[in-house]
């Protein structure tokens, strides 16, 4: 089993920084990839980022050049740095760890909102 703890959100006004970490327990193998979703009011849960154990990353397009993941292999740690943020990135912010043939972990998810 993977417990995903996910902390880090809060209240910014639109241009500010935010960083979100995720700490998992238990076993994460080197093949889980890691990353962040997030989701809006209203609508679907959507992908935001990927990260490998070997750092190769995948972003959405509505994210690239504002949004970094990062992982800390050791700690089981991934973390989310979003920068220069928009009124439209408010939204539930999950992690996932997904692993091939034990599928996907969610953590519970943390509000980040953004003020214009």
């Amino acid at each position: 089993q993977v417990q995903l703890v996910e902390s880090g959100g809060g209240l910014v006004q639109a241009g500010g920084s935010l960083r979100l970490s995720c700490a998992a327990s238990g076993t994460i193998f080197s093949s889980d990839v890691m990353g962040w979703y997030r989701q809006a009011p209203g609508k679907q849960r959507e992908l935001v980022g990927t990260i490998t154990s070997g750092g190769s990353t995948n972003y959405a397009d509505s994210v690239k050049g504002r949004f970094t993941i990062s992982r800390d292999n050791a700690k089981n740690t991934v973390y989310l740095q979003m920068n220069n943020l928009k009124p439209e990135d408010t939204a539930v912010y999950y992690c996932n760890v997904f692993h091939a043939w034990r599928g996907n972990y969610w953590g519970q998810g943390t509000q980040v909102t953004v003020s214009s």
